[in-house]
């Protein structure tokens, strides 16, 4: 079916029009799988983004530090829980080293055994052990650590972690102060889900801690941190994340004030207002989404073990906030984020604080839904439009132009405003749309790929023809310059045999052998370029293209090689000559394309390195060959095959000689007998060029023993047998000078 141009550009503008309402649904509708693939797309390219828009690393912000419950500590200081007490001096040395708020990422929960209590426990069946029990519980205060911890505590800011749960009401331990809103009544109408339970550090904590903060990070359906919550509600109250309680105490900031808006008959939370000094603006349920600075270890790490031991220097710790965390494999605090799929919890933590200290925060506004629609909707409505008129090229670039313009803007808004609009939808609708141009567009190139059948079908095989098809425009008989493999295959002592048969016979000869020779060409990915009498030529790399131009060229000579000598029985019955034929490659680059003149032309190869191809072709003769390839197709071909180095030959009218190379054949199929010839002849041909003339006498000799019906060997034993009598100069180096073409 041939569709006029106008019914085309209507057809696939109405095309582009369903495309866009389809896209607009999956972006604000819910259509089960479509609208999650949609999501799980806009999550990975918001990842992309985020990764794009690090920060650069700068001077290493010292006001947050890591102190890391390591490997190495619990290598040092032995496993996890550790003692109150070795907290304790944690905590101490700490303080001692001028930290100004440590927040603990670690759960307190569960309350240390005093051993005290644990000898009166086992004495308390022994009669004689009264005293000694009654001495045990007046010293047991002296040996109760969560005591210890707590004292310590008094002496700076500490912030004490735990962890809500949204369905589990079970409680452990005692919450601290809820946070201090200017309005407490509004709690009970924002749109904030209450928090069924929690675990909280021990009671006896709780007056010496200068605060606490939950560290629940809640990650997105497909397991990735992106955003963390500010705020949890539990019954009628707020509580304070870590990192929000850290800056509170750090900036000394009391009052906070939530400002909302009604939506959906809902209060939704907008902003979170610290003593009118700072904003955090955030989703209607009190979500941040992390401005992470980069990945793992953008922030100072200290190990604990350091820390105790004070061997983590000087000056490290003044007027920073410190967050206690774990980066061990066995304590389970590693995170899936945007910027790395292994990452310690603690330091999503230490990018809230940065975010707040720096009041630089990512935000998806409240309008932000509507900017997306109305973005979808002008792209949608623009390309559908545009995109039927245009041709093929136009039709790329204006796709490129679009993308590039969409990730320009949205990534201006996110670098230097902070603000996250979403891509996938206008990315998808572009992409869509620019598809279906080019589906609709299929009709009118089809006269395009039945005209190239007819530029190329006769030089190439049909399944390559066909995919030539499928980017026609990308295939003209126009000339270029490339580097390819040329072959050239040529009958022995075609005259005689054109001379022994017929008119007739000789083309039903030629037929016979043209026919498989063509076939293993074509089967091998090459470009017939001519027959000239016997002569057969050939190339690969060209019209498609053929990073393996090399290998199939070598390939398809050595199964010519085969096919002639299974001809030759059938020949013999049809009483026709054997045949025997010499096959010559090289690779280099060479001008390919259309040429001729007016009244006939043909898509042909030409340069130096054709020439040089059908010299080596002539060669196989000289050195009672098969097959010859150049030293370029040799390195281009690399290992695939087992070769035996021929000669270093100066060709006539060139003046660098070039070493020349029979390929045996495939590395996979080479026997150990074949090896060590191979090794020997390298051997010789070592000692032949550095004039050893007796070591390479005898290993030619031992290698002609081996293969007397292999010319190559006589002919450098002949060549030996000359140059001994010969001066042959100080620059001589070893190349043999043909004259012959």
């Amino acid at each position: 079916m041939v569709l006029s141009t106008k019914k085309y550009q209507i057809i696939s503008t109405f095309s582009g029009l369903g495309i866009m309402i389809l896209v607009l649904i999956l972006q604000f509708g819910t259509i089960p799988v479509l609208g999650d693939l949609y999501q799980r797309l806009e999550l990975l390219l918001y990842d992309q983004r985020m990764q794009l828009h690090l920060p650069d690393k700068g001077e290493i912000d010292r006001r947050i530090v890591i102190v890391d419950i390591d490997e190495a500590s619990l290598r040092e200081q032995g496993r996890w829980p550790w003692s109150r007490y070795r907290i304790a001096e944690l905590v101490k040395r700490l303080t001692d080293a001028g930290a100004v708020v440590v927040a603990f990422d670690v759960l307190f929960a569960e309350a240390e055994r005093n051993p005290a209590h644990e000898m009166i426990e086992r004495l308390s069946g022994d009669e004689k052990g009264g005293e000694f029990i009654r001495q045990l519980h007046r010293l047991a205060p002296q040996f109760d650590a969560d005591s210890a911890l707590a004292r310590q505590m008094e002496s700076t800011d500490v912030i004490l972690g735990y962890t809500f749960n949204p369905i589990d009401s079970a409680v452990s331990g005692k919450l601290h102060t809820p946070l201090p809103l200017s309005a407490p009544e509004l709690v009970q109408r924002l749109s904030l889900s209450p928090m069924a339970g929690y675990i909280a550090p021990l009671s006896t904590f709780h007056e010496t801690a200068r605060g606490s903060g939950f560290f629940s990070l809640i990650p997105d359906a497909d397991g990735v941190v992106r955003r963390a919550p500010l705020l949890a509600r539990y019954g009628d109250r707020l509580y304070a994340s870590l990192a929000l309680e850290s800056v509170r105490k750090y900036l000394f900031l009391q009052d906070v004030t939530l400002k909302t808006a009604l939506i959906s008959g809902a209060e939704q939370i907008e902003k979170i207002h610290l003593d009118n000094s700072s904003v955090i603006p955030t989703d209607g349920t009190g979500r941040v989404l992390i401005p992470y600075r980069g990945k793992a270890g953008s922030f100072p790490y200290i190990s604990a073990h350091k820390v105790l031991t004070g061997e983590y220097g000087e000056g490290g710790l003044a007027g920073a906030i410190v967050l206690v965390g774990t980066t061990a494999s066995g304590m389970f605090d590693m995170r899936a984020t945007p910027v790395g799929s292994v990452y310690p919890g603690v330091e999503v933590h230490a990018n809230l604080i940065a975010a707040m200290l720096d009041n630089r925060y990512l935000v998806e506004p409240s309008w932000s839904k509507g900017a997306n629609f109305i973005v979808t909707l002008i792209l949608g409505l623009m390309l559908s439009l545009l995109m039927p008129h245009l041709s093929l090229k136009w039709l790329l670039f204006v796709t490129v132009t679009a993308i590039a313009i969409l990730f320009s803007v949205t990534g201006w808004l996110w670098a230097e405003l902070g603000l996250v609009l979403e891509i996938a939808a206008p990315l998808s609708l572009v992409l869509l749309l620019a598809g279906s141009s080019l589906v609709w567009g299929f009709f009118f190139e089809s006269i395009n790929r039945h005209r190239l059948k007819g530029m190329f079908g006769q030089y190439v095989p049909p399944e390559l023809v066909d995919q030539m098809s499928e980017r026609p425009e990308q295939y003209s008989f126009e000339g270029e310059s490339r580097e390819l493999s040329v072959l050239f295959s040529d009958i022995r002592g075609f005259t005689s045999i054109s001379e022994s048969l017929a008119a007739e016979e000789l083309k039903r000869f030629l037929n016979e052998f043209f026919t498989p020779m063509t076939r293993i060409i074509f089967n091998q990915h090459g470009t017939i370029d001519k027959y000239v009498g016997d002569m057969v030529m050939a190339f690969w790399g060209a019209p498609v293209d053929d990073q393996e131009h090399a290998v199939h060229a070598i390939d398809a000579a050595m199964q010519m090689l085969k096919k002639a000598e299974e001809m030759k029985p059938d020949f013999a019955r049809l009483g026709w000559p054997e045949v025997d034929i010499g096959i010559g490659i090289n690779s280099g680059m060479m001008s390919v394309g259309d040429m001729g003149s007016l009244y006939r032309r043909a898509y042909t190869v030409l340069g130096d390195s054709v020439n040089l191809a059908s010299r080596l072709e002539g060669a196989t003769k000289y050195y009672g060959v098969g097959l010859v390839i150049g030293e370029r197709t040799r390195e281009l071909a690399g290992e695939n095959f087992i070769y035996r180095e021929l000669d270093l030959v100066r060709v006539k009218g060139k003046a660098e000689a070039i070493r020349v190379y029979q390929p045996v054949c495939r590395k996979d199929d080479a026997d150990s007998q074949l090896l060590d010839e191979v090794a020997s002849l390298e051997e010789a041909i070592v000692a032949y060029r550095e004039r050893d003339w007796t070591r390479a006498e005898q290993l030619f000799t031992q290698l002609k023993e081996k293969r007397e019906r292999l010319h190559l060997y006589s002919l450098y034993l002949d060549r030996i047998s000359e140059f001994r009598s010969q001066d042959l100069g100080e620059n001589w180096d070893g190349a043999y000078v043909r004259s012959e073409k």
